[in-house]
């Protein structure tokens, strides 16, 4: 993962990057993971603006070598967002060999400025990616979902509204559920058995918990503990906080561009081998309690 040295110590009033505060992350050069003649990464520094710019939802896409799905997707991210919030789009290139970083400036320059790239100088893996995006984020409210365009971004309105208008105050992820997959017959029964044996060990009670699409408070995502993996298991880490998860039905679409970087080993077995690891973590959890300040 790309190495994070904060400049100050001030914090935002969102728990975001503080006023002002330059952000220095190590990053490959632009256009896929190259790196200069010396064969060290170029260094990259973004400057974050005042609290009052900073927007409502921040959306997080990681992505490695998707260079055909990047342009169609931002437009389809702005498309569903612009005019309902303030945004902005993250994508974080976790070492693509592509040309999938010179894509993402391309489509901010095709009038989309809200888009930032962040890189890795490695692949790293897609936990790390999205920890990146919401590390970095300036919204309150992330939405992420996955860079291969078989998600439907014109489901963030929906899932955001009952995110940000909350039935219950404790609402602080809202999960995407896939009722009707467009994907072949082994990922679908590997999906479908990951998500059986998950659902059987930790009673999260959510149907889809591999489902790229979601919307949840990025303070808590702060406060969670992280691990390779850690994002097939959001419902369950987001109730050991002690907060509330819901699901509602998605959109799901068939890949057109680009090729899946999972298959039965890195999807089905590893996420049931890290399901100890996580019920360690969840024995260990220490209760929340209310906290009093006298004056």
């Amino acid at each position: 993962m790309c190495e994070t040295v904060f400049q100050g110590e001030g914090r935002g009033s969102r728990g975001g990057p503080g006023t002002g505060e330059r952000l220095y992350y190590r990053t490959a050069a632009a256009g896929g993971g190259r790196t200069n003649h010396n064969g060290r990464a170029h260094a990259t520094v973004t400057t974050h603006p005042t609290p009052g710019s900073m927007p409502d939802v921040s959306v997080v896409v990681p992505v490695c070598n998707e260079d055909e799905n990047v342009l169609p997707l931002a437009q389809e991210i702005h498309a569903a967002l612009a005019g309902r919030y303030s945004f902005e789009q993250i994508f974080v290139d976790d070492g693509s060999t592509d040309k999938t970083g010179e894509m993402v400036l391309a489509a901010r320059a095709q009038g989309m400025p809200e888009i930032r790239l962040l890189q890795h100088v490695a692949r790293s893996g897609q936990s790390a990616a999205v920890a990146t995006g919401v590390r970095h984020a300036r919204g309150r409210w992330i939405a992420t979902l996955d860079g291969d365009g078989q998600n439907d971004p014109a489901d963030f309105p929906r899932l955001l509204d009952a995110l940000m208008q909350p039935a219950s105050p404790g609402l602080k992820l809202v999960m995407g559920n896939r009722t009707t997959r467009r994907d072949t017959w082994l990922r679908r029964f590997s999906s479908r058995v990951a998500n059986g044996v998950r659902g059987w060990f930790l009673k999260d009670g959510t149907p889809d918990t591999g489902c790229g699409i979601k919307v949840f408070d990025r303070d808590v995502f702060m406060h969670m503990p992280r691990f390779r993996n850690m994002h097939r298991f959001m419902p369950a880490l987001f109730q050991r906080e002690g907060y509330e998860v819901i699901s509602l039905p998605v959109n799901h679409r068939e890949r057109t561009r680009g090729t899946s970087k999972y298959g039965l080993n890195n999807r089905l077995w590893v996420g049931i081998v890290d399901l100890w690891g996580l019920r360690w973590l969840i024995s260990r959890a220490s209760p929340r309690v209310a906290i009093r300040e006298e004056r």
